[in-house]
């Protein structure tokens, strides 16, 4: 498959093309208020660390978001365990402040509905690593959200976030991905992502009653949804799996 990737700073105009290109996302998951804060201000503000692949006839078939931030830091050193969220918060407290990174957060790569399954994902996940070594950083880290763990979203992350196959590697397509790219699972953010909301606002995201105390299987949820119909709210906490690649200057 011939595609054309570069980043959006050297193609400002697939901006719009970009945004509009359609997904999969569930409803629910466009929600969180660090990234409804955040993630467009990546494109603004950080479009060398956007990258965007285009085909043969010029459609817009899946973007990578990723932002820099400054790892070697006191308070930081290790992978939080409020993954995705945390590294936002991270990367433009560091923007705003003028600190230079030493690593680049994998924050998005999504494929266009009706093009998965044709590799494109792998090709993003290269040409981000390429972008980061050129960026002169060394280190990629990624909040990776694993692709099957909503077939069994009661179940343990911490057992999923390591279930190998008989040849050895991930049991999750995403995670294997990763890893065949010379990604290494390192640990779990069990709060890498959290969405709340009305009772009203997730009914409208879902189409679920929520009217039931407790945990609500939410399709594309990763874990249970947490409703408490008395005090009219509702709390999805979403765990990603933290992988760590080594970016060769």
């Amino acid at each position: 498959m011939a595609l054309k990737i570069t980043t959006l700073a050297e193609r400002p105009g697939l901006q719009e093309p970009m945004w509009r290109m359609p997904d999969t996302w569930p409803e629910f998951m466009l929600h969180d208020p660090i990234g409804w804060a955040f993630f467009s201000r990546i494109a603004d503000e950080l479009p060398q660390h956007v990258l965007v692949a285009t085909d043969e006839a010029g459609d817009v078939v899946a973007r990578s978001f990723s932002v820099p931030f400054r790892f070697d830091a006191e308070g930081r050193r290790e992978l939080p365990a409020t993954g995705w969220d945390q590294v936002l918060l991270w990367a433009f407290d560091d923007l705003r402040h003028g600190t230079a990174p030493d690593t680049v957060s994998a924050i998005d790569i999504t494929v266009a509905a009706g093009r998965q399954g044709q590799g494109i994902s792998g090709m993003m996940l290269d040409a981000l690593r390429k972008n980061v070594r050129e960026r002169g950083l060394s280190g990629l880290v990624a909040p990776v959200r694993p692709s099957r763990k909503h077939t069994e979203s009661t179940g343990s992350i911490h057992e999923y976030a390591f279930r190998t196959r008989p040849d050895g590697l991930p049991h999750d397509p995403w995670l294997r991905v990763h890893v065949r790219a010379g990604g290494t699972v390192q640990s779990v953010a069990p709060a890498s992502m959290t969405i709340t909301g009305s009772l009203d606002q997730w009914r409208a995201w879902t189409g679920l009653p929520f009217d039931a105390q407790g945990p609500v299987e939410v399709p594309g949820a990763l874990v249970p949804v947490h409703c408490e119909p008395e005090r009219g709210y509702a709390v999805y906490v979403e765990p990603n799996v933290w992988v760590r690649h080594r970016v060769d200057r």
